[in-house]
C-alpha cells in the first residue's frame, strides 16, 4: 500500500503592517553617524548560519532596500540587503528565512559590532 504524504507548512509572511510601519520611520541614512542603532526586524536562517538585523530600510514598489548587519558564519558586517534576496533563500522548494517574532527593542552597537542589552 502506497500513502501520500501531504506536508502543510506555513510560509511566514517576513514584512507585516507593524513592521512596515517602523520601516517608513526609519530611511536610508537616518541612523547615519550613530555607533548604537535600533533594530527594527531581525531576519534568520533557522536551518543553519544567516542573521540579518535591519537598522533603515526604503520602499522600492513591492521590495525594501535594507541598511543593517549581517551574519554569515564569520561576524557581523555592516552593508545593504535586500527583501527579495532574503525571500530568494529556498531549502527543499519552501522559503528558508524568517522574521524574529519576539526581538523587541533590541540594539546594536556598531563599534564593537555586537548586541546591546
Amino acid at each position: 500500500v502506497v500513502q501520500k504524504v501531504i506536508l502543510k507548512f506555513t510560509i511566514m509572511k517576513l514584512i507585516t503592517k507593524e513592521i512596515a510601519s517602523k520601516l517608513s520611520k526609519s530611511p536610508i541614512y537616518s541612523t547615519e553617524g550613530k555607533s548604537v542603532k535600533d533594530v527594527l526586524v531581525k531576519f534568520f536562517n533557522p536551518y543553519g548560519v544567516g542573521t540579518w538585523l535591519v537598522f533603515e530600510a526604503e520602499k522600492d514598489g513591492d521590495d525594501y532596500l535594507f541598511f543593517g548587519a549581517a551574519d554569515l558564519g564569520y561576524g557581523f558586517e555592516l552593508g545593504y540587503f535586500s527583501l527579495s534576496e532574503l525571500a530568494s533563500v529556498r531549502l527543499l522548494g519552501r522559503p528558508a528565512i524568517e522574521r524574529d517574532m519576539y526581538m523587541r527593542n533590541a540594539k546594536f552597537n556598531c563599534a564593537t559590532y555586537s548586541m546591546v542589552n
